[in-house]
């Protein structure tokens, strides 16, 4: 069996056994009319995010020999369905009309983000500001793995920060679930700059201490605005996570 097969398995018998921390169900809607699928609600006047995906195209897109992109979408919904933090986006309702191929996520409106492009961060926080940002990344993060759950791509672009500057994880699509205290995966995770060294020599690998390692990746992109290992190719950025040192300013404090 498939470690994500497993973990959707894992999520059904926790949603079906009320085995969740929620205090409200994710609500389900299985008629969608198109006018109702709005960004600012017409009932209580809140903004809220949508998430559109097409049921088709994501059924043919293929992440592993028996799993489609379509089954990280349904065990991102399964997992989001489970949690409920202020450090993490919540999950409001889903809307899966079998008769339509659309299929949306209404998740909670966080006014912005801290996003890295192709070159790079986008310059630098400030210790005082990245050091807030983590310790709310670090308990959204503590929360996920008390549950059993690696979110797999932390990252500055699935951090989005609300007016009040409290940092939510978001962007569930990769996570994975485990059982006990085992979180030995081997489906390779995440965004290539952001991998922990185990997971870029193809071995199996700790899914809660590569999430750790991504949220230093991630404090190092916030303080100096830059990547801490990048090479001009996928393997060569590899080859410097795994073999190089990583060299911190002596004006940091530390």
């Amino acid at each position: 069996m498939s470690r994500a097969k497993h973990s959707e398995e894992i999520l059904r018998f926790k949603l079906n056994n009320g085995l969740i921390c929620r205090q409200f169900p994710v609500k389900e809607t299985n008629k969608i009319v198109r006018l109702e699928v709005l960004y600012r609600n017409s009932v209580d006047g809140k903004q809220y995010a949508i998430k559109a995906f097409h049921k088709s195209q994501l059924s043919k897109l293929r992440v592993a020999p028996i799993e489609t992109t379509m089954n990280d979408v349904l065990r991102e919904v399964l997992i989001m369905k489970v949690l409920e933090h202020p450090n993490i986006v919540n999950l409001i309702e889903v809307m899966d009309d079998p008769s339509m191929d659309q299929f949306y996520m209404v998740l909670e409106y966080v006014e912005s983000k801290w996003v890295c492009d192709d070159f790079g961060p986008p310059g630098t926080l400030g210790e005082d500001t990245a050091r807030k940002y983590v310790r709310d990344i670090v308990y959204g993060l503590m929360y996920l793995h008390d549950h059993n759950i690696v979110h797999g791509d932390i990252k500055p672009d699935n951090l989005l920060i609300t007016s009040m500057g409290t940092v939510k994880i978001g962007d569930f699509n990769v996570s994975q679930v485990f059982e006990d205290d085992n979180d030995e995966l081997c489906r390779s995770l995440g965004t290539p700059v952001f991998t922990a060294p185990e997971c870029c020599l193809g071995s199996t690998y700790h899914g809660k201490a590569t999430d750790t390692w991504a949220v230093g990746v991630t404090l190092y992109c916030m303080v100096l605005g830059k990547y801490p290992f990048l090479g001009e190719t996928l393997q060569d950025t590899y080859d410097e996570i795994v073999h190089n040192p990583l060299i911190l300013p002596n004006k940091m404090n530390l």
